[in-house]
């Protein structure tokens, strides 16, 4: 096949990281193409974080007004999906199509299809071979999927975001962060919710002390979990389906109107055929140096959720699209060093965390100092009437700086900023207590729980 054409830069994925590397690229006069085998704009836009923002708040409204029935709520809020779905609708639609235009207008060429490599520095892509001086992989995320008999019956989180209406039970395999968002917002709207999880429980990557607090209260809004199983297979019934598992080596089954696979995300290379062009990955991710470069093809950089590097974070996604942009102009100018981010699972309350695990702040300090308590009594909680509100903050003893904090509360999403902050600028504990934020609120609660114990 002949080569039909060349460009300084191929980009393969037009989220965040993709677009912010390619726009750098355009800017500085190179010749620049994009590739992407869904609608372009990324996951966190189109089918991510920001249309599952507009559906959370719904159930979150729905939730506070349970908690504060006979407290002067007398009639529950009637949810009309479909308005929901128009709403969220109304911040998807139109981002496709001002992608493309924007991408354009910076003389960037598209395509609609998954590339696939040739050599080291070839591509065929939409029946065309292309070459290009530098590849960037940008491919993102996409549901792991789980082998095994009747696996064509599961639905996955961008099917959750279409729903035309809730199901009145539904079950999740997995209890990751997507999982745990999805469900409680079904288990508020009145659907009947059943997790099944592999671990002995949920959301393993966030603090033990307050994720079991969060898993206790959860269950007392509609959540069923079955830990330490393995889902073995989906078989369609006239209406439902039954969901086979294995429990403590017997077998068990559950009926559902629905089924999802929320058991986690894969590095989306497999359509690539990394292998013809040398591109090492494994379960991580492109394999990536400091300079976000491929470890064994100069020609390849990766960015974003694909990077070995990254974690499925926005805003990280953003940052190292950056930094290949300029490092693709400028070889080596710019270094990937893992800032201090803080993430949040969009559970009711939410459950945010930043800086150091218990764990991992024990392993570089010699001594550390841990703040954890319940807060559930503090009158943020009670005004609320909602029994769940603790934390855990870690300190290094010797400099008495914070390097770590993990906050359950309704507001948490946004008070964990304050501790990212206070990380990112090395506050002590005395520095921090010095701070002053209006009362009653959730962030002036957080000096409260820097004090010691009597």
């Amino acid at each position: 096949m002949e080569e039909t054409k060349h460009y300084d830069v191929f980009v393969i994925g037009t989220g965040i990281a993709g677009q912010t590397a390619a726009k750098i690229c355009a800017e500085k006069g190179m010749k620049v193409a994009m590739a992407d085998n869904r609608a372009f704009g990324g996951t966190c836009a189109v089918r991510g974080c920001d249309p599952k923002k507009v559906l959370l708040q719904f159930s979150e409204l729905m939730h506070k007004s349970q908690l504060l029935t006979n407290h002067g709520v007398s009639t529950l809020p009637k949810i009309k999906w479909k308005d929901v779905q128009k709403f969220k609708s109304s911040f998807t639609d139109s981002v496709p199509a001002s992608t493309e235009k924007n991408l354009t207008e910076l003389g960037i060429e598209l395509y609609h299809q998954s590339p696939v490599f040739q050599s080291k520095n070839q591509i065929l892509v939409e029946g065309k071979l292309i070459s290009a001086d530098t590849f960037v992989i940008a491919s993102g995320m996409i549901p792991r999927e789980l082998d095994i008999e009747g696996k064509e019956y599961f639905k996955v989180s961008d099917d959750i975001l279409n729903l035309k209406k809730l199901p009145k039970s539904a079950i999740f395999v997995g209890s990751g962060y997507v999982g745990m968002e999805f469900a409680c917002m079904m288990a508020t709207m009145g659907c009947k919710v059943t997790m099944i999880e592999q671990d002995s429980k949920p959301l393993s990557q966030f603090d033990g002390f307050l994720v079991e607090k969060l898993a206790a209260y959860i269950e007392t809004i509609g959540i069923t979990f079955i830990y330490n199983a393995e889902v073995t297979s989906i078989e369609k019934l006239k209406k439902n389906l039954k969901t086979h598992y294995q429990l403590k080596g017997k077998s068990k089954s559950i009926q559902s109107e629905k089924v999802f696979n929320t058991a986690g995300r894969i590095p989306s290379t497999e359509l690539l055929e990394l292998s013809n062009a040398n591109i090492k990955s494994d379960h991580s991710g492109v394999l990536v140096d400091d300079f976000l470069q491929s470890v064994s093809n100069p020609n390849v950089y990766a960015c974003g959720d694909v990077s070995s590097k990254s974690l499925p974070l926005t805003p990280l996604s953003g940052l190292q699209g950056y930094i290949v942009g300029n490092n693709i102009i400028k070889a080596n100018s710019k270094k990937f060093e893992v800032p201090c981010i803080p993430s949040t699972v969009f559970t009711n309350p939410n459950l945010s965390s930043v800086g150091y695990s218990e764990e991992e702040a024990t392993k570089r300090y010699k001594n550390v100092k841990v703040f954890k308590g319940d807060a559930s009594d503090w009158y943020n909680a009670k005004k609320e009437n909602i029994p769940v509100y603790a934390y855990k903050i870690l300190v290094n003893e010797r400099t008495d700086e914070i390097v770590g904090a993990h906050l359950l509360s309704s507001q948490a999403n946004e008070t964990i900023n304050i501790f990212s902050m206070a990380i990112q600028q090395k506050m002590t504990v005395a520095e921090f207590k010095k701070q002053m934020f209006t009362y009653p609120s959730y962030s002036i609660d957080l000096k409260s729980m820097l004090k010691d114990e009597d």
